[in-house]
């Protein structure tokens, strides 16, 4: 074997190493979220705003103490040098607190389902506002899976009586937090702790207004109740330094496609294990945002795999 092919083999194996590592990793990361409900059924004793309090709080701590561990608090020192970002962050910590906030009360009411549904078709309202608001232009097939989502969204507001609004304000308040950040020059885990910290002000402020009112806001009186509160956390902050690895290894149609494995599991957990009610109009709901998902999903692959063939042919001598 020569020098040179020994050294391509070499190279092969360590690309080899680094896909399956981030494969590894999304799979973690999407799992942790799939399973995020049940999760959050611990703390379901809680009122969904106390736990969003306390989410913000121990996501503080935690992700601080991670980034401690690995040297990077000068990073959080030059995100607050810059004004601009800060006030890009305040945006993006609003909109994730919102969200947070709709997703653990939809957990404590039984309505995992449209948790599910939200997140299903949150990447068709990313398109969107790539359409509008970044002027990108969509493929006839990218065209296909938002009419068919829009569809899906009209047919459950007719048969169901109303629009699905727990959905439509995850997927909505995501795709806009999404956006934020694309447009946000800053790491996944420094910017968490910014936004964190940005809305902790409130959290603590609340957490103490109703300590104050005689509620046991804390949960001291329950340790393991405050040991799963504290633990929320840990569940905001793993995942996203799993996925951020991840990312940085797999091919970004990989990460969008491996995305749905997490509503998947929401689904699967509410109809199989809470036994929410699947009624004929949000399985049509579903059915029609399935298809739509394939359609997208083909057309992200097949364009994938285009530029793949693309480089390898530029690259070849």
């Amino acid at each position: 074997m020569t020098e040179a092919t020994s050294a391509a083999v070499s190279a092969d194996r360590a690309q080899s190493d680094e896909f399956r590592t981030g494969l590894l990793l999304a799979l973690a990361a999407y799992g942790m979220w799939g399973f995020l409900p049940a999760y959050y059924k611990l703390t379901s004793s809680v009122p969904a705003d106390l736990v969003v309090s306390h989410r913000i709080l121990w996501s503080v701590l935690f992700v601080g103490l991670f980034l401690v561990a690995k040297k990077r608090v000068h990073e959080i020192a030059e995100i607050l040098q810059q004004p601009r970002m800060v006030a890009q962050l305040c945006a993006s910590a609003l909109l994730i607190g919102g969200n947070w906030l709709v997703f653990v009360w939809a957990i404590e009411n039984n309505r995992v389902l449209d948790v599910s549904l939200g997140y299903f078709v949150n990447p068709l309202v990313s398109i969107l506002v790539g359409l509008v608001v970044l002027r990108e232009h969509l493929r006839p097939l990218q065209w296909l899976a938002v009419g068919l989502a829009g569809m899906a969204v009209a047919v459950q507001a007719i048969l169901a009586g109303g629009l699905p609004w727990v959905s439509l304000f995850l997927a909505v308040s995501f795709a806009g937090y999404a956006y934020v950040r694309k447009v946000t020059p800053v790491r996944a885990t420094p910017g968490l702790f910014v936004e964190a910290s940005l809305l902790l002000p409130v959290a603590v402020g609340y957490l103490a207004l109703n300590a104050s009112w005689g509620i046991d806001a804390l949960s001291v009186s329950d340790p393991l109740l405050l040991l799963a509160l504290m633990g929320t956390g840990i569940v905001t902050a793993f995942p996203l330094v799993c996925f951020s690895a991840a990312a940085r290894r797999l091919p970004m149609v990989m990460i969008g496609l491996m995305q749905y494995l997490a509503p998947s599991l929401h689904f699967i957990m509410a109809v199989f294990v809470w036994g929410e009610p699947l009624k004929p109009a949000t399985l049509m709901t579903f059915s029609v945002i399935w298809i739509a998902l394939g359609v997208f999903s083909f057309d992200s692959w097949r364009r994938f795999k285009t530029v793949q063939g693309t480089v390898s042919r530029t690259a070849s001598p």
